[in-house]
């Protein structure tokens, strides 16, 4: 069988038993492999916090049969499930990917290539989104009640829409990528483990109250649970933010007038978790209302947002094998390859340096300065399968 080039993308926040099937599945199907894990540094797509820093992120990935690993950009990281799609794909496109693979709770490839396809060529379904959106529900309820108007059917499972926003980049990107659908085992997106699989966010949740989790991680996991974080760890700095800033509505996603409601309930709340139930409507989504918070943290404005595209690929981690495959591609590569931070190199480089050095706020000693290093690449000799 010729060697496959598979792209992950995927959070690790954290890395559990999950994770590790879905690996081992791929490893299954295609057994001469090399495997891309692209993943996020500080803050997630559903406006959370990384509890795990991307150097320990990428030894965990290189430790459990992950060859490559790569950064997603903050820009791309803490944006809609499309934006998040957008930003992967291109990165694995460049990277000359032969293969996406992602979980699916449905297995059913035929259903979302479907509804992506309506919902990139269908004018009535997009009229039918405006329309819906017209009546004050959120964005996520009025694509659901689009597509089944459309096509008699939709789906509300989370590993199922991010793999539509996957297929839909695909398509846009004319790319030859195949998507291949690893099925979910259990509800590891909820609040109850089965057969020792639980949910990232269930086992944060565990973290958080003390609990222990050793039996929903892998052997060579836990020890890299260094400090239980939260975002009530930034809620002074936002809290400080939102109260001197003049004008909330220069920050990304800070949409609608939501920024006169931001700044008149900040005076009475006290934890993060209270800000975001006290902007919560039907309008607003809890992650949504999270990456508008992390948004206005970060100082992350409209006008960065402007004219992005990919223009790097930054490196964090590798084994022997990734590393031949990058000297065997970097020469067909149309944008440059990085392993460092450099300074007004890039748009995007120079607010992923900003975002990481307000993540690393709450840390007493574990500043920035790794970003500054040479080569802050993490080589693995010995994988332990």
């Amino acid at each position: 069988m010729n060697q496959k080039i598979i792209g992950i993308i995927a959070e690790y926040n954290p890395f559990h038993l999950g994770h590790l099937y879905q690996i081992n599945e791929i490893k299954k199907k295609y057994p001469n492999s090399t495997l891309i894990l692209i993943t996020n540094s500080n803050f997630t797509q559903r406006g959370d916090v990384s509890i795990i820093n991307k150097w320990d992120k990428a030894k965990i990935a290189l430790n459990n049969q992950i060859d490559l690993v790569v950064e997603l950009p903050f820009f791309y990281a803490t944006q809609s499930a499309d934006i998040f799609a957008k930003g992967a794909l291109e990165t694995l496109n460049h990277l000359k990917i032969d293969i996406l693979a992602f979980g699916s709770e449905s297995n059913d490839l035929e259903k979302l290539t479907t509804i992506a396809k309506t919902q990139i060529e269908n004018q009535e379904y997009q009229e039918k989104v405006k329309n819906y959106l017209n009546t004050g529900i959120n964005y996520p309820t009025a694509l659901s009640k689009a597509l089944n108007d459309i096509i008699g059917y939709t789906t509300k499972e989370p590993n199922d829409l991010l793999g539509i926003s996957y297929i839909k980049e695909i398509l846009k990107l004319n790319s030859s990528i195949k998507p291949v659908l690893i099925k979910r085992i259990g509800s590891y997106h909820g609040e109850q483990e089965e057969n020792d699989i639980a949910s990232a966010s269930l086992i944060r949740k565990k973290i958080q109250n003390q609990e222990k989790v050793t039996q929903y991680l892998p052997s060579n996991t836990e020890k890299y649970l260094k400090k239980n974080l939260t975002l009530e760890d930034y809620f002074p700095y936002l809290k400080y933010k939102i109260i001197t800033e003049k004008d909330l509505s220069i920050y990304q996603t800070v949409d609608e007038g939501i920024e006169n409601k931001i700044k008149k309930v900040i005076y009475t709340t006290n934890t993060w978790k209270e800000l975001v139930e006290s902007l919560k409507t039907k309008r607003y989504t809890y992650n949504k209302i999270n990456r508008m918070l992390i948004h206005i943290l970060t100082s992350f404005t409209k006008e960065e947002a402007n004219n992005i595209k990919i223009d790097y690929i930054r490196i964090i981690g590798f084994n022997k094998k990734g590393k031949n495959y990058l000297n065997k591609i970097k020469k067909e590569l149309s944008i440059p390859i990085i392993t460092a931070y450099q300074k007004n190199f890039s748009k995007i480089l120079d607010l992923e340096y900003r975002a990481l050095s307000i993540y690393y706020l709450p840390f007493s000693k574990e500043l920035t300065r790794k970003e500054y290093q040479k080569k802050p690449i993490i080589e693995v000799d010995e994988i332990n399968h």
